[in-house]
């Protein structure tokens, strides 16, 4: 996510100088063959590259619209994350009580520790690549990530586990498929022995469970967005109008510039080369919105959330050395 104002020009051109080589190209050389080896059949009249532009802009309206839906929808189930985590806090805190305090806080700092371990697992699955996602497989995805780093792709899921659960329990969960799913089923179980303990009554063991029944539906809805692509369909369509249309942009600035003198024939590459650069980009840009869960520049910032969450539960147990938040790296956010 960027927490900038807005995208440094520098930066932006970096990352679509492939549209403007390519625009480039393809606007110089129907100019050169039209100016001097006489090519006057290359020009052809604006109507049909009109319509093709119109129902081109259609398409990547649409497209875009609906990737920032996805984004959108998976920023809203991150905040429904951070509501439930401080709720769930709370109760844990309220409902989970004995005459022995220090026995009293260590079962708080367990449950709290080993909710910090699932948005840990869940963050790590998160971040896994699929076939379909852009970070890696684009060079201008891949050129960008000079400016930021992902979180995910620098350690271990292991070693970061580390921080909040016991050997025992990071055995168990590394042998796993789905290690958050096996980290709410291990939190159930804690409750459920302390409910069988006496400590919880039944209306309150209710509620906390009814708080992890919830942490596993957003969890399912993080994964539905990361498991399900953008429809290959829609992708592919935009991605075949948007080129075809670059392609015919030049002939048909070529036939309205050659209505005046001959040297404004040249004029043909800079407008064709900020046309065409325009539509690239915002198919470009409708891309970076489809996987918000990817390791994008664009993406919800996951891994700052979660130490977000992790610092104000923590703070609940009145802890001193406290996690220090994640800042932006070149105004990035992940």
């Amino acid at each position: 996510m960027n927490a900038s104002h807005r995208y440094k020009v520098s930066h932006f051109i970096l990352w679509t100088r492939e549209k403007i080589i390519k625009m480039l190209i393809i606007s110089t050389i129907p100019t050169l063959l039209f100016y001097f080896l006489g090519w006057k059949w290359l020009a052809i009249p604006w109507v049909p590259i009109a319509l093709l532009g119109t129902a081109t802009a259609f398409i990547s309206g649409f497209r875009n619209t609906q990737t920032y839906g996805r984004l959108w929808e998976a920023r809203q189930i991150y905040g429904s994350i951070i509501n439930n985590s401080r709720s769930f806090g709370i109760m844990v805190k309220d409902f989970i009580r004995q005459n022995n305090s220090d026995e009293e806080k260590r079962l708080h700092k367990e449950l709290f520790y080993r909710h910090f371990a699932w948005l840990t697992a869940l963050r790590f699955q998160l971040r896994e690549v699929k076939a379909w996602e852009n970070v890696k497989t684009r060079p201008y995805n891949r050129r960008y990530l000079q400016y930021y780093k992902v979180p995910e792709w620098e350690s271990e899921l292991g070693e970061e586990l580390k921080n909040y659960i016991d050997q025992n329990e990071i055995n168990f969960l590394l042998e796993k498929k789905n290690r958050a799913t096996q980290l709410i089923t291990l939190q159930s179980e804690a409750l459920r022995k302390l409910h069988e303990s006496g400590f919880v009554n039944d209306f309150n063991y209710t509620a906390l469970e009814n708080q992890l029944r919830d942490f596993y539906d957003q969890q399912g809805k993080c994964e539905r967005i990361k498991n399900f692509p953008y429809p290959r369909q829609f992708s592919t369509i935009n991605t075949y109008f948007t080129n075809l249309f670059c392609i015919l942009l030049p002939l048909g600035f070529l036939n309205e510039f050659a209505k005046l003198e001959s040297n404004y024939i040249w004029l043909t590459i800079p407008f064709s080369m900020l046309l065409g650069w325009v539509f690239l980009v915002l198919e470009q840009i409708g891309e970076s919105c489809e996987n918000p869960f990817e390791g994008g520049a664009n993406d919800v910032p996951i891994s700052q959330i979660s130490r977000m969450i992790e610092i104000d539960m923590r703070d609940m147990l009145n802890e001193k050395d406290l996690p220090q938040a994640i800042q932006p790296t070149n105004g990035l956010l992940l």
